[in-house]
């Protein structure tokens, strides 16, 4: 059974840093795609960033420039520099073979 579970989220003051994990377990098979996305309150789930098995990256406009995705087999990793009051959200990552894993989401809060 694959298990995603995220980690390093917090809170952090505008312009800080952040860089989330994500961990997979219980599989034996490649991804073709990773990906994280966030939930802020009273929003739907939106796309940040993905990168396939070849290394393609893509970069919801919002967040280019500051936030960088990253991983191997296993692992994803989401980099976020220079960070706003509205990347506030709920983050998950998602593996992708054939169907979708999820993450159970960790919080981010960017307040002073």
């Amino acid at each position: 059974q694959v298990q995603l579970v995220e980690s390093g989220g917090g809170l952090v003051q505008p312009g800080g840093s952040l860089r989330l994990s994500c961990a997979a377990s219980g599989f034996s098979f490649s991804f073709n795609v990773k990906a994280w996305y966030r939930q802020a309150p009273g929003n739907q789930r939106e796309l940040v960033a993905a990168i396939t098995g070849g290394g393609s990256t893509y970069y919801d406009d919002s967040v280019k420039g500051r936030f960088a995705i990253s991983g191997d087999k296993n692992t994803l990793f989401l980099q976020m520099n220079r960070l706003k009051p509205e990347d506030t959200a709920v983050y998950y990552c998602k593996f992708t073979a054939g169907g979708d894993y999820w993450g159970q989401g960790i919080q981010v809060t960017v307040s002073s």
